[in-house]
């Protein structure tokens, strides 16, 4: 959604690079570091009837951000806890919007090497970090804690390794996006129960609720 900023160029689905496009490196060019280590994971992983579950994660965390919608759902449904529902989608989406912003000031262009097969398109060139992992991670563990169930070592590593599959991102680029996911949802939720716990916010309910009763 928002990612769409991130321009320069639409990342487009392909079988391998061309060589002699710019940025990108030569295919008699041996793959080393994370590059190597992409291509292990989708000589091990992406076949056919594997890569339609990395596919479908693309599209949860793409359009909008992934699990915002669930937040907003929730919200309408949990009237006694509609505050921290609300809350933690708006921290979904902060996360999210961090991570173009980060995006935006590093410009590492995503994998191009002929060994690494692109499954996707994508809006942007841009990869660092990534935002599917930081949106993700962000759903994951405020979700996770509001509804009482392990929620993080379920769908994080498995973002993370969708990610790596349909060759959009470096193995850095998921790990950094989750960290800054898991940050960013960790501060929301201090400053949640903080507001759940101010006396002043309790003060201000409680006189309320009174007049309310007085009417």
């Amino acid at each position: 959604m928002a990612e769409i900023l991130d321009r320069p160029g639409p990342h487009a689905p392909h079988g391998g690079s061309d060589p002699g496009a710019p940025g990108q490196v030569g295919a008699d060019t041996a793959p080393t570091g994370e590059l190597a280590l992409l291509g292990a994971v989708q000589r091990a992983v992406a076949h056919p009837p594997v890569v339609a579950a990395p596919r479908g994660m693309w599209l949860v965390g793409e359009h909008p951000p992934g699990g915002l919608p669930i937040g907003l759902a929730r919200a309408a449904l949990d009237r006694s806890r509609r505050r921290e529902w609300l809350g933690s989608a708006a921290a979904v989406a902060l996360a999210h919007g961090a991570s173009i912003g980060v995006k935006r000031v590093v410009r590492r262009r995503r994998p191009e090497h002929p060994s690494v097969r692109v499954l996707v398109g994508t809006p942007s060139r841009l990869s660092f970090p990534s935002s599917h992992a930081a949106s993700t991670t962000a759903a994951a563990v405020l979700y996770g804690g509001l509804l009482g169930r392990p929620v993080v070592p379920v769908l994080v590593p498995a973002m993370a390794v969708s990610r790596l599959v349909l060759g959009v991102h470096y193995p850095s680029d998921v790990a950094l996006g989750s960290a800054l996911g898991a940050a960013i949802a960790a501060g929301s939720r201090r400053w949640l129960r903080r507001r759940a716990t101010n006396p002043l916010t309790g003060r201000a309910r409680k006189a309320g609720s009174t007049g309310k009763a007085a009417s």
